[in-house]
C-alpha cells in the first residue's frame, strides 16, 4: 500500500491554513518553490507499506528533515514545533490546522533508514534547483566550485582507556542479567572506583601510579568478559549475535595499544575514526571526514558526504565533482582547491590551489585567493546546523547525516534571500505611503 495522499476536497466547516497566515512569508515561498511532485515521486518506493495502515506522506517526512536541519532541531523538537507553528504546517503540506502531532518523532529514525543515502541526495539535489529558482544562484555558477574535508565528530565522550573499560564491564554485567547469566563476580563496587583514581591519577600527573591502576582495571572486565563468554551456549539464538558483537568489541579494546591503528574509540560506534587536521586547540578529532563542494561565487552547498576510511583529501576529489555534476545537472569546469590536492588532475576539470606560479594571472589569483570562503560556509554548517555533532547511528547515518547538513544549509541561505526580498518590498510600500502623505 503506498503513503497517503492529501485529500483535495474541501471542508465546509473549516478554514484552509493559507486563507488564515500570510502568503508572502519566507517559508511559504520555499514551499512554492520547491518540487514536492518531484520528491513524492523519488521517494515513494522507500514508503510503501507492505501491510497494515497506510506508509506516511513523503511530503511530511521530506519536510520534516528539511526543518530539522535548517533550524538546528532534534527528532522531536522539529515535531513539536510544527504543531505549534502553522507556517511550518504549511511548509509540509498541511491544508488545515493541525492541533496533534502528525506522527512519533521515532518515525523519523525509521524513515531515514528506509530512504537511504540515495533518496536524501535527491532532497539536496531540490534544494539547488530551489536555489537556482530563487536566483541564489545562476545555473552556471556550477561550473565553478570549491572543494574542501572537515571533520563531522561523533556523538561520543572523549575515548579515555579506563572510561571504555569500565562501560565494557558495565553492559557485559547488564547483558548477562537481562538474559538471566549467573556472574562469579560483577565488580560493581570495584571497578568504577578504580576508574574514578585513574583519573586523580591522572590529572595529579602521576603517571606510573596511572598505568598500574589501569592494568589492575583490566583484569576484572577480562574475568567478566569470559564468564559471560562461557555461557553463550545457553542464551538463544538470536540474542547471541548480540552478545558476541559485545564481547568481540570488549576483546579488542582489552587488547589494543596506545600506538596501535584503527582502534576502538566508543563501544556504541565502532565505526568513528581519529583524525588529525592540524588544529592547534583540538589536535584531535573523533568522527568522520566529510568532502564538501560549495559554489564558488554564492557558497551554496552542491555535494558533500561522507569519507569513512581516512582517505588521502586528493583521492576524494574526483567522485566529489562527479556527484556534483549529478545532482546539479552541470558540470564543473574549474575546481578550486587548497595544497592538500597538491598533485591531483581530473579530466576535463581545471584545478587549481593556492601556490601555482606558472601561468597565473590576476584574475586567476582573486580566484584561487577566494578558496577560503568555503570555510565561513563549513562554520555555518556547524555551528547554525547540525555539522558538528552526528547523533545518527553507523556508517549509513555517517552518509546520511553528511548529505542532510548540506541540504540544511542550501534552505537558509534560500531563507535569507527571501527575507531580504520580503524587506525590501515592505520599505517599497512605506516609502510609497509617505510619499502619498507628503503629496497629501
Amino acid at each position: 500500500m503506498g503513503p497517503k495522499t492529501p485529500v483535495a476536497e474541501g471542508d465546509f466547516f473549516r478554514q484552509s491554513l493559507r486563507e488564515q497566515i500570510n502568503l508572502k512569508h519566507p517559508l511559504v515561498s520555499l514551499a512554492d518553490l520547491i518540487n514536492w511532485d518531484r520528491l513524492d515521486a523519488s521517494m515513494s518506493e522507500s514508503f510503501v507499506s507492505r501491510r497494515g495502515r497506510p506508509a506516511t506522506s513523503p511530503r511530511l517526512i521530506a519536510g520534516l528533515l528539511y526543518l530539522q536541519h535548517a533550524f538546528d532541531l532534534s527528532d522531536e523538537e522539529v515535531v513539536w514545533q510544527g504543531v505549534e507553528n502553522p507556517y511550518w504546517q504549511v511548509f509540509t503540506g498541511e491544508t488545515y490546522l493541525q492541533t496533534e502531532p502528525p506522527i512519533d518523532p521515532s518515525s523519523l529514525t525509521r524513515s531515514r533508514k528506509r530512504l537511504g543515502e540515495a533518496s536524501v541526495e535527491e532532497l539536496l539535489a531540490e534544494t539547488i534547483e530551489a536555489a537556482k529558482r530563487a536566483g541564489v544562484i545562476k545555473a552556471s555558477s556550477v561550473k565553478r566550485v570549491i572543494v574542501d574535508t572537515t571533520v563531522m565528530e561523533k556523538a561520543m565522550a572523549h575515548p579515555i582507556d579506563s572510561r571504555l573499560l569500565e562501560r565494557c564491564r558495565a553492559h557485559l554485567v547488564r547483558a548477562a542479567a537481562r538474559h538471566g547469566l549467573q556472574l562469579r563476580q560483577n565488580y560493581n563496587r570495584e571497578a568504577p572506583r578504580l576508574a574514578s583514581q585513574i583519573g586523580r591519577y591522572a590529572h595529579a600527573k602521576q603517571y606510573k601510579r596511572m598505568r598500574k591502576a589501569l592494568r589492575t582495571l583490566r583484569s576484572p572486565v577480562g574475568r567478566v568478559m569470559r564468564d559471560v563468554e562461557r555461557q553463550l551456549d545457553s542464551v538463544s539464538d538470536g540474542s547471541r549475535t548480540a552478545l558476541q558483537n559485545l564481547i568481540g568489541r570488549t576483546r579488542r579494546i582489552l587488547s589494543q595499544k596506545p600506538k596501535d591503528k584503527n582502534k576502538l574509540y566508543a563501544l556504541h560506534a565502532p565505526e568513528v575514526e581519529c583524525l588529525a587536521m592540524g588544529k592547534a586547540r583540538k589536535p584531535y578529532e573523533f568522527g568522520v571526514k566529510v568532502s564538501i563542494t560549495t559554489t564558488h561565487k554564492k557558497g551554496l552547498v552542491v555535494w558533500a558526504r561522507s569519507m569513512p576510511g581516512n582517505p588521502y583529501d586528493g583521492h576524494t576529489l574526483a567522485e566529489a565533482l562527479e556527484q556534483a555534476a549529478i545532482l546539479s545537472d552541470v558540470k564543473p569546469q574549474i575546481a578550486i582547491v587548497d595544497r592538500g590536492y597538491k598533485g591531483i588532475t581530473v579530466d576535463g576539470v581545471k584545478i587549481y590551489h593556492p601556490g601555482l606560479r606558472r601561468g597565473i594571472t590576476r584574475g586567476l589569483r582573486a580566484m584561487i585567493r577566494r578558496r577560503s570562503a568555503i570555510e565561513p560556509a563549513i562554520g555555518h554548517m556547524k555551528a547554525d546546523g547540525k555539522l558538528d555533532r552526528n547523533w545518527l547511528k553507523g556508517a549509513l547515518g555517517d552518509a546520511i547525516h553528511a548529505v542532510l547538513c548540506g541540504a540544511g544549509h542550501n534552505l537558509r541561505m534560500i531563507l535569507r534571500r527571501l527575507r531580504l526580498f520580503y524587506a525590501l518590498i515592505l520599505v517599497a510600500l512605506l516609502n510609497c505611503g509617505m510619499t502619498a502623505l507628503s503629496a497629501a
